[in-house]
């Protein structure tokens, strides 16, 4: 026989002062991206923050282990969360979590599903039939293969190829046609998928704290990353802006905007002296970071 669990006594305790919602009393804030793509905002924790605060205080709070909205300014907070970003204290940034929707083309997802640190439930193509949505670039974004980037493009390639790029997705496209002919004939969905292009549309909600999103967009908002996913991450930076104003700014005063340096690139700024490094990469990677810091 189960036994009761003892009574629990909570302490409810009112909210000191007035409460805001942080977006504003919406269900979900959207951008789209591209012909069929989106990037929504579904919840942010905390989605109630002190009247005159945003979900930075979060952030502020969890570093100063207080409880209460405190009696430091909003120019104190922005202080503490600037250090906290130079000086790589990561966990306070943690207490901010954003939980978007998200719609995109297969290629995108798979390169978005590398990073590991988001909660993430895709839709399921065993049990739903896949929408006919494709991913179609310009001609004008059909880019030729980079000389220096082995898994990237760069520059537009010739119009006679960018067409000839074009009528290949069509004919990839036009597999949808016999995906539907097999599902009527009563083929499975989770097999009658498995030969639809990669440029057809997949969606997830996707949960993330902020100190991992921010390292998501350092690397998908670079421009070293494909197009396609830098959109998605730009919308995406677009839209937690408003919500933690002052760490976005840090995030772009300090990683987006700012130039890591090596050893070795550190002791040639110094020193006047070439790179001690004869590998060509290495060489590339300083030539670079010297032009952008206009040295």
């Amino acid at each position: 026989m189960n036994q009761a669990l003892p009574p629990v006594n909570i302490e409810k305790k009112p909210p000191e002062g007035e409460m805001v919602d942080v977006m504003g009393g919406a269900a979900r804030w959207e951008v789209k991206v591209h012909d069929h793509g989106l990037v929504a905002l579904c919840d942010v924790m905390p989605r109630l923050v002190p009247a005159g605060k945003t979900a930075d205080f979060a952030i502020v709070q969890a570093a100063r282990v207080s409880y209460g909205q405190g009696t430091k300014q909003v120019s104190e907070d922005r202080g503490l969360i600037r250090y906290l970003a130079r000086q790589r204290h990561t966990t306070p940034f943690e207490m901010v979590e954003f939980k978007f929707h998200h719609v995109m083309p297969i290629f995108v997802a798979r390169q978005w599903i590398r990073h590991r640190t988001a909660n993430v439930n895709e839709y399921s193509a065993r049990y739903s039939v896949v929408p006919d949505r494709f991913y179609r670039p310009t001609p004008q974004n059909v880019r030729k293969q980079s000389t220096l980037n082995r898994q990237g493009g760069e520059e537009p390639i010739d119009p006679m190829t960018a067409r000839q790029f074009l009528e290949y997705l069509d004919r990839a496209e036009a597999i949808y046609g016999e995906y539907e002919k097999l599902l009527e004939k009563g083929v499975s969905r989770e097999l009658a998928r498995i030969g639809l292009p990669l440029n057809i549309y997949t969606e997830w909600y996707w949960k993330c704290d902020l100190h991992n999103i921010f390292h998501f967009l350092s690397l998908r908002m670079d421009a070293h990353a494909q197009q396609e996913i830098r959109d998605y991450a730009t919308a995406m930076f677009a839209l937690i802006q408003p919500i933690v104003p002052i760490a976005a700014e840090a995030f772009a005063d300090y990683q987006l905007g700012g130039v890591h340096l090596s050893r070795l690139e550190v002791e040639a700024l110094r020193t006047g002296q070439p790179l001690a490094s004869s590998n060509k990469r290495e060489q590339a990677e300083w030539e670079q970071k010297k032009k952008s810091m206009g040295v």
